[in-house]
C-alpha cells in the first residue's frame, strides 16, 4: 500500500523496494522442484502459449510499451488479451487435457508451491533521460529496479492466477520526477455447468501523476501519487449459436498530496471518485471464425466531495451503444474491434456533456513464425479539474511489433498515439502524444536476460509549447 503522503512515499518505496528485492531474491535461490506437472482434466483449458480471454495474466502489469526492461515484456506481447467478457475464447486441446512442462522449454521452470507455479523477475536498468519543455532542457540518470511474479493455479477446475510487478527509480545524476508504478491483479474463474464460466477479479495500481497530464500542478515538485482499486465479476452463457456476458465493474481513485516548489503540500482529494459499470453482450456464432455483436454499458462516477475545491459538481453518468465483429481465423489472426458511441453527462449543469465516436478493438496478426504484430484502440473519459471544462475523451492507437531474429534474441518495436478531444467551449485545448521505441533481449539462459531500450515521446498541443522526452536503457533480467 503506498500512503496518500507523497512526503513519506520516497522513503516506503524504498523500504517496499528492499523488503521485495529480499522476498524475491530468496525465491530465486530457491531449489526447483523435482515432481513435473500433471495432466489434468480441465472444462474450459487452452493450446501451449494461449492466454484464455479474461484472466488477469492477459492483462498488462505495467501497461507501458516503453518500459527499459527493468520489468518483462511478456505480458505486451500479441497474445494478450484484456477483454474480462470476451466471448470467442481460443478452442481447447482435442482430449481437454492440459500438457506437461516441456522439460527442453527455454522458459525458467518456476516454483511449485503445492499446486500453483509461481514464476518470479528481478531486474535492474541503468537509464538516461533528456526532456525538454519548449526552451527549457532538463536531463537525469537513474536506476531501476523492477519486480515482477506470476501465480498460476494447477487445479482440474477453475483457475487462480496473479500477476504482480512494481518498479522504483532512483535518480542518480541531473534532475526530474522519479516515476514509481506498481500493479497487482488477480482473476478466479469459475466453472459453473455446460457452457457457464464466471469470473471474479480484483486489483490494485499505483502510479505517479505524469507532470504532462493536463490536469497536474504546474508548480509541483512532485505531483499526486494516484491510488486505484478495482473489483469485477463477469458471467459467460452460450446459447448454442447465441454468446451472452454481463458484467460488473468497480473502480475506487484516490489522490495522494501534491508537494510544491515551496515546500507546502497541497490536497487534491477532491478528485477522489467511485465509478461502477454494468456491461452487457450478445454475439451470434455465423461461424467459428466470425461473431457479430452489439454491446451496451451504463455506468455512473461519484466523488467523495458533492463539489470540487471550485464549486463544480463533477459526478456523473455514463452511457455507451456499441456494434462489432469478433475473429478467429487461428494463431495466424484473431481479436475484435468495436464502434460505438459514449456519452457522459455532468451533474452540473455549467459542464457540457462529453459525446463523440469510439472505437475499441485488439486485433493479433502473426504473419510468419516468430513474428508478432499486435493492434490495439481504446477510447476513455479524462475528467477536467480546470474551471468550466468537463473533461476530454481520449483515444488511443498502440501497435506492438515483436520479432524473434534468433531463439534466444527478441527485437521488439512500439508506438503509442493518444489523442485527447476537449468539447469545443472548453478552455483546455487539444493534444497529441506520440511514444515511440525499440529494444532488445538477448537470453544468455532461461534464467538471465540481457535488454536494451530507446524511446522517444512527442506532446504537441494546439495552445502552448510541446515536450520531447527521449530515453535509453540496458539492465540484466534474472529469472527462476
Amino acid at each position: 500500500m503506498v500512503p496518500d503522503d507523497l512526503r513519506s512515499t520516497g522513503r516506503d518505496a524504498r523500504r517496499f523496494a528492499l523488503m521485495a528485492l529480499l522476498l524475491a531474491g530468496t525465491a530465486l535461490a530457491a531449489p526447483l522442484s523435482a515432481h513435473a506437472q500433471t495432466v489434468a482434466n480441465s472444462a474450459v483449458s487452452t493450446p501451449p502459449g494461449v492466454v484464455t480471454p479474461g484472466t488477469a495474466a492477459a492483462t498488462p502489469a505495467i501497461a507501458d510499451p516503453q518500459t527499459t526492461g527493468a520489468v518483462s515484456t511478456d505480458d505486451l506481447s500479441p497474445a494478450s488479451d484484456e477483454d474480462l467478457v470476451r466471448l470467442n475464447r481460443r478452442e481447447p486441446t482435442i482430449d481437454g487435457l492440459r500438457t506437461r512442462i516441456d522439460p527442453e522449454d527455454e522458459r525458467a521452470a518456476g516454483i511449485r508451491i503445492g499446486t500453483f507455479t509461481l514464476r518470479p523477475e528481478i531486474g535492474e536498468t541503468l537509464n538516461h533521460e533528456w526532456r525538454k519543455d519548449g526552451d527549457t532542457k532538463q536531463n537525469r540518470g537513474y536506476l531501476e529496479t523492477g519486480i515482477r511474479g506470476t501465480l498460476t493455479s494447477d487445479w482440474s477446475r477453475h483457475e487462480l492466477t496473479v500477476t504482480g510487478a512494481g518498479v522504483i527509480q532512483n535518480n542518480i545524476s541531473g534532475e526530474g520526477e522519479e516515476e514509481p508504478r506498481a500493479d497487482i491483479d488477480a482473476e478466479l474463474r469459475l466453472d459453473l455447468w455446460d457452457e457457464t464460466v464466471a469470473r471474479l477479479r480484483a486489483g490494485y495500481s499505483f502510479e505517479r501523476e505524469d507532470a504532462d497530464d493536463p490536469n497536474a500542478i504546474s508548480n509541483a515538485k512532485t505531483q499526486s501519487g494516484v491510488n486505484t482499486y478495482r473489483l469485477g465479476a463477469a458471467i459467460e452463457r452460450d446459447f448454442g449459436l447465441i454468446r451472452g456476458s454481463v458484467g460488473l465493474d468497480f473502480e475506487r481513485r484516490t489522490y495522494g498530496d501534491v508537494e510544491l516548489e515551496n515546500g507546502t503540500t497541497l490536497s487534491v482529494e477532491d478528485r477522489n471518485r467511485n465509478s461502477g459499470t454494468l456491461t452487457a453482450r450478445v454475439g451470434y456464432e455465423m461461424s467459428p471464425a466470425l461473431i457479430p455483436f452489439i454491446e451496451a454499458a451504463v455506468g455512473r462516477s461519484i466523488y467523495d466531495l458533492r463539489q470540487d475545491t471550485l464549486g463544480f459538481e463533477r459526478s456523473y453518468q455514463s452511457y455507451a451503444t456499441r456494434g462489432g465483429l469478433e475473429v478467429d481465423l487461428g494463431e495466424k489472426l484473431y481479436g475484435e474491434i468495436a464502434l460505438g458511441y459514449e456519452t457522459y453527462r455532468f451533474e452540473d449543469d455549467r459542464l457540457s456533456d462529453v459525446s463523440g465516436l469510439s472505437v475499441d478493438g485488439r486485433l493479433n496478426w502473426s504473419p510468419q513464425r516468430g513474428t508478432d504484430v499486435l493492434f490495439g484502440l481504446s477510447t476513455g473519459l479524462d475528467p477536467s479539474t480546470t474551471a468550466g471544462d468537463s473533461g476530454s475523451i481520449d483515444y488511443t492507437l498502440i501497435n506492438i511489433i515483436t520479432h524473434e531474429m534468433r531463439s534466444d534474441l527478441v527485437a521488439r518495436l512500439s508506438n503509442t498515439l493518444t489523442i485527447r478531444k476537449y468539447p469545443s467551449d472548453s478552455r483546455s485545448s487539444d493534444e497529441t502524444t506520440w511514444r515511440t521505441g525499440a529494444g532488445l533481449t538477448w537470453d544468455m539462459n532461461r534464467y538471465l536476460a540481457l535488454t536494451g531500450d530507446v524511446s522517444y515521446e512527442r506532446t504537441t498541443r494546439d495552445v502552448g509549447d510541446p515536450t520531447d522526452i527521449t530515453r535509453v536503457g540496458v539492465g540484466l533480467v534474472l529469472r527462476r
